[in-house]
């Protein structure tokens, strides 16, 4: 019995290729959604609207980071920017969405952080890209 399998470069890979695919069609049943709340009748909100924009766009990063897994070296720069976009999407854009749409506002502090998340991935996918594979001990 191989221990290691779970956190194989293949796993995580289809993890965040998995997560990417489906975040991004979340996104687009979300956007087609908000068209239609009652809540929504006077329009969507610039904050609700920049949540989906950036779940988009973060969406596609985590397929980026996918492929990378897939196609590079392991690294454990690649799996920090696959866990930062997926924390991200969570702190930013789920928080926003359920602020405006449920009335919930107990973690209105923690959408600043799902940016910070982001800004972290995008430069943890860009050392992953730098890194020679001699420089980047990851997982197997």
């Amino acid at each position: 019995m191989n221990l290691k399998a779970p956190l194989s470069k293949t796993f995580w890979a289809r993890s965040f290729l998995s997560l990417g695919a489906l975040s991004a069609g979340s996104s687009v049943v979300l956007s087609a959604a908000f068209a239609h709340l009652p809540v929504f009748a006077a329009g969507i909100p610039t904050a609700v609207q920049s949540a989906l924009a950036q779940h988009q766009f973060h969406s596609l990063g985590l397929l980026i980071t996918g492929l990378a897994l897939h196609l590079c070296r392991p690294s454990r720069y690649l799996l920090a920017a696959g866990g930062l976009m997926v924390l991200g999407l969570i702190l930013f854009s789920f928080n926003l969405y359920a602020r405006h749409v449920l009335a919930w506002d107990a973690l209105r502090a923690l959408v600043p952080w799902g940016g910070v998340a982001w800004i972290l991935a995008w430069l943890s996918l860009a050392v992953g890209f730098f890194k020679k594979p001699s420089e980047s001990t990851g997982v197997a």
